[in-house]
């Protein structure tokens, strides 16, 4: 790993509409406010009818671009990842290159691993970059994460995303090592033409889940010679409100290392996007020297491990620009299951 290459600049985005717990569960006749507690999820985001992962992106990306000085067409590769791209059939990621104006002398693909594309875009920038292939890479994790009507899932599945530029000049956090964790564990799966994921009930704990976060955590702060002490903050994957405080107890981190990074209770797990506007969040209140453990998580099964040394450049950086996480976090829109099903295009008729 260069040790010279790291994020230059973030952003992140969530749609500003919110629905309840309780009230999805009034819908069908459940205690909504018993499965929001059981999960640790406050609410989540909604998307508007005009909102979906191409447009998240490109509010995410653009706040990044601003608040880093960084010209688009110095953008050599662009990557987002998601499990809701738009299309089955054409790139999320050209439509963003051309809507930031970054086209058309760059790279650009999308990324699937559930909801560790965007760590694994991440991993693909920070490659590119350190071989001096490209000045900057820009990794994008943003999900519409849809759950089946009355299913555990429509509980906490949302939308949200965040953008990193990667590079080697300005860097506001180094990244000193990254690693990943892979097998084949069939925990969530989603074939061509269903309108909604499977999943396997519990087994996505502890043989998916767990296994994975933990065993990736432990091999990450063995290669990086640290201890749960060493780090400020740490960001784990977040499929709901409880996992992440578990796993995070698990290996020894306080609730005061995980507080910045937690923020599915408030907006719901935003799938590929998770994990990274927790690390938006750490960065908007992050410290130069301090160090930050990001483990990401996507079924399938894999987590990939990052091992982040804040700089001195973060004290120069416009945090002030764009809207900081924690707003996403407090505020929102409360709206109602009628609305929040039309929205979401939950009602399907004719055979549509």
């Amino acid at each position: 790993m260069n040790q010279d290459t790291g994020i230059v600049s973030y952003g992140a985005y969530v749609p500003r509409y919110r629905i309840t717990p309780a009230e999805i569960g009034n819908v069908w006749g459940t205690d909504g406010a018993a499965m929001g507690a059981s999960l640790a999820v406050k609410r989540k985001s909604v998307p508007a009818p005009d909102e979906d992962t191409i447009t998240i992106s490109t509010e995410a990306l653009r706040t990044a671009l601003i608040r880093g000085a960084i010209d688009p067409q110095e953008i050599g590769a662009l990557y987002v990842g998601s499990e809701s791209h738009p299309y089955a059939v054409k790139p999320t990621a050209t439509v963003v290159a051309q809507a930031v104006g970054a086209t058309p002398n760059l790279t650009a693909a999308d990324f699937e691993f559930a909801c560790k594309a965007g760590t694994a875009a991440i991993q693909t920038c920070l490659g590119l970059v350190g071989a001096d292939m490209i000045r900057y890479g820009v990794a994008i994790g943003s999900d519409t994460s849809q759950g089946a009507p009355g299913d555990a899932l429509e509980y906490s599945a949302s939308a949200g995303g965040a953008a990193f530029v990667i590079g080697r000049e300005r860097v506001l956090a180094k990244v000193r090592h990254t690693l990943s964790y892979t097998t084949d564990t069939p925990d969530f799966w989603r074939r061509e033409g269903q309108h909604y994921p499977s999943h396997g009930g519990r087994f996505t704990g502890e043989p998916a889940y767990f296994r994975h976060v933990s065993e990736c955590a432990r091999r990450m702060m063995e290669r990086a010679g640290t201890t749960p002490k060493s780090y400020a903050h740490v960001v784990f994957h977040q499929p709901n409100g409880k996992f992440p405080q578990r796993v995070g107890k698990q290996l020894g981190f306080t609730d005061e290392q995980m507080r910045y990074g937690l923020v599915t209770p408030y907006i719901g797990n935003t799938y590929s996007g998770a994990a990274l506007i927790g690390l938006a969040n750490v960065l908007d209140v992050a410290e130069p020297g301090q160090q930050v453990l990001m483990v990401g998580y996507g079924s399938g099964a894999g987590s990939d491990a990052f091992d982040f040394l804040i700089t001195d450049e973060i004290a120069k950086f416009d945090r002030s620009y764009g809207t900081p996480v924690q707003e996403f976090l407090d505020g929102g829109i409360e709206i109602p299951y009628a609305v929040y099903a039309k929205f979401r295009g939950k009602i399907r008729m004719g055979g549509s």
